[in-house]
């Protein structure tokens, strides 16, 4: 998400030396995890590094994908769960649904996040991984209004609930783990993985609803084909459980505080940087939710069939894996400031004229330019403001800072973005305003960005 008053040049060598601090909590953390019989005695640190980007990044996209994928598919989810003859209307609830899974991140965060800096980082992802399964299946198996009444809608914001408290708790610890396990100079290279798995989750979600889009006719999209994307999901799970009980330990001194005395020295030495944060990953949960709208936007607000409207979520998710790696390299050479501050620039001054040529020139090709070209200068600076926010906490807090914050503004933020927009386009007119709602967020972060703390350690 966001970085760090560290400036180019000597900040790079500055976050190195930071980075080297956390090399230091990572070397200390490798020394944990060389204790580790699945890591074995004479694992080398390039060997646990790449083993935790691939533990992480893994059961961080499962994750990803099981809960964006009712985004691309919130159309045809409306209209199994919700008795509404009217579009708009069926639209609305669909995306008010999306929203209650963030109802329960910050709780996710708090708690998960909490657990995570007591017990340890790979204990708290192997239970978000269970929780988002037990959620997913019920998404999956759960009849429509039409054949269980009442009872349909109600499991379906039953597992969204569950689904956001997994997802809540999910960030922070593993962030953590990717920063923790990075060799000095490279921590903004490991964290963007982080984003990047993102971007694979959209991707591929993207690619199943396009698939499914040519391969079914809409009447079976409707009636059955959109469970599809949520069942390829569940099947994939075995793989994310194997991973995360593999995933090295890099906290610490596990054990050395108890939840409650995690969060109060939390909120005791921290505040700052924790209101800051939610300040910043504000406007990036805004671009991130409003590129990932673009194919209801297509759908609903442009007429476009969903053969060609699917296409704006591969693009979305291409370009965020891309441009999430890309941005990590970037804040190693260049420091996080920069990296995180001038993207957001070039895309508030972007962010109108795009929406403007896709609404007077809708088709498919440019569809995809646009929302393309505004999740890569987004998720540019995402890395380094991801990494800046995980470097402002120290090892003992540092998940549960990230998770509390993170959770908090997605929650307030990434849960409302879909609903808000959808409704502002209903009573304007104006199928320009997403923009306006990117620009005003993003006014709001660069400030936030400016004032963010340094390296914790």
């Amino acid at each position: 998400m966001h970085e760090i008053p560290v400036l180019p040049a000597a900040a790079t060598s500055g976050s190195a030396t930071s980075g080297s601090a956390t090399s230091g909590s990572a070397t200390s953390g490798s020394a944990t995890l060389g204790a580790r019989p699945s890591a074995g005695p004479g694992a080398t640190a390039a060997g646990l590094t790449g083993w935790a980007i691939a533990a992480t990044v893994a059961g961080n996209a499962l994750e990803f994908y099981d809960f964006l994928a009712y985004s691309t598919f919130a159309t045809y989810i409306g209209r199994a769960f919700f008795p509404v003859s009217n579009g708009l209307a069926n639209l609305l609830l669909a995306l008010a649904t999306f929203g209650v899974g963030f109802v329960t991140r910050p709780l996710g965060g708090l708690l998960i996040g909490a657990y995570a800096d007591r017990a340890g980082r790979r204990p708290a992802l192997t239970l978000t991984i269970a929780l988002m399964t037990i959620g997913t299946l019920a998404l999956v198996a759960t009849p429509t209004y039409a054949a269980i009444g009442v009872a349909a809608p109600l499991i379906l914001i039953a597992a969204r609930l569950v689904q956001g408290l997994a997802l809540g708790g999910e960030v922070g610890p593993a962030t953590a783990v990717l920063l923790e396990c990075a060799p000095p100079g490279r921590r903004g290279q490991l964290v963007s993985w982080q984003n990047a798995s993102q971007g694979l989750a959209i991707l591929a979600a993207g690619i199943v609803g396009t698939t499914l889009s040519h391969l079914l006719e809409p009447e079976q999209l409707r009636a059955w084909g959109w469970r599809i994307p949520f069942a390829l999901g569940l099947a994939i799970v075995p793989v994310g459980f194997y991973l995360r009980r593999r995933l090295p330990e890099t906290l610490e001194h596990p054990g050395t505080h108890g939840s409650a005395a995690v969060l109060r020295l939390l909120w005791g030495r921290q505040r700052r940087s924790l209101l800051l944060t939610v300040m910043i990953i504000m406007c990036l949960t805004v671009s991130t939710y409003v590129t990932n709208y673009m194919t209801t936007f297509a759908l609903t607000t442009l007429g476009m069939a969903a053969r060609q409207a699917m296409w704006a979520t591969i693009a979305n998710g291409a370009l965020m894996a891309l441009g999430a790696v890309w941005g990590g390299r970037l804040c190693d050479r260049f420091g996080r400031k920069a990296t995180m501050m001038l993207p957001r620039i070039a895309l508030t001054f972007a962010v109108y004229p795009a929406f403007f040529l896709l609404v007077h020139h809708p088709g498919t090709l440019m569809l995809v330019a646009v929302t393309g070209s505004l999740t890569f200068t987004a998720v540019l600076g995402g890395a380094a403001a991801l990494t800046a926010i995980t470097e402002s906490f120290p090892n003992a807090t540092r998940s549960s800072g990230l998770a509390i914050s993170y959770a908090t503004s997605v929650a307030v933020f990434g849960g409302t973005t879909q609903f808000v927009i959808a409704w502002l386009i209903s009573v304007s007119g104006d199928p320009l305003s997403p923009a306006y709602y990117v620009i005003l967020t993003s006014l709001v972060s660069l400030w936030a960005m400016a004032k963010l703390p340094a390296a914790a350690d």
